[in-house]
């Protein structure tokens, strides 16, 4: 079994979403967490969340015997990043930045776009965004995407009114 297949088979296991998975250096493994669309309603991710999964990946990796130095489980924080098409789904209607690989047709010399996600058509994702015209319409796959990551919203307001 694949590395990634490993820890996502035990992290959806235990009731949570892969969002991302990195190998950095000197060995340290980076898992970031996430409840899964249908569990949006219980909020963020905890730090009880993080080291439920630390502690069965630790195990899961000594058990498989997988060499690693060090095991960071965190959440993928406000700006999430947008790994795949279910991610598009989940999150449409919401603010992203877009970077893509190449220029798309229709945008020439342009691959970085903020806008608001629209609900995917098949493989088809959908982002709209601020023309030099006006509104605008992007198309792109998955595959024309190179980084993509939820705008944070923040609300500094007073919680007292």
């Amino acid at each position: 079994m694949q590395l990634l297949e490993l820890i996502e088979k035990t992290v959806v296991g235990l009731g949570y979403e892969l969002v991302d998975f990195e190998r950095a250096e000197r060995g340290l493994f980076r898992v970031y967490i996430d409840f899964g669309p249908e569990d949006a309603d219980k909020g963020n991710i905890a730090i009880e969340d993080c080291e439920k999964v630390s502690r069965q990946l630790s195990h899961v990796l000594t058990v498989e015997d997988v060499n690693y130095e060090r095991l960071e489980v965190s959440s993928p924080g406000m700006d999430r990043p947008l790994k795949k098409i279910s991610d598009y789904l989940r999150f449409a209607g919401h603010e992203a930045i877009v970077k893509l690989r190449m220029p798309m047709p229709g945008t020439p010399n342009r691959k970085n776009f903020q806008g608001i996600l629209h609900a995917p058509e098949g493989e088809q994702l959908k982002l709209e965004f601020e023309g030099k015209d006006g509104p605008a319409m992007l198309d792109f796959t998955l595959a024309d995407v190179d980084k993509a990551r939820l705008v944070p919203q923040v609300d500094f307001r007073s919680r007292k009114a």
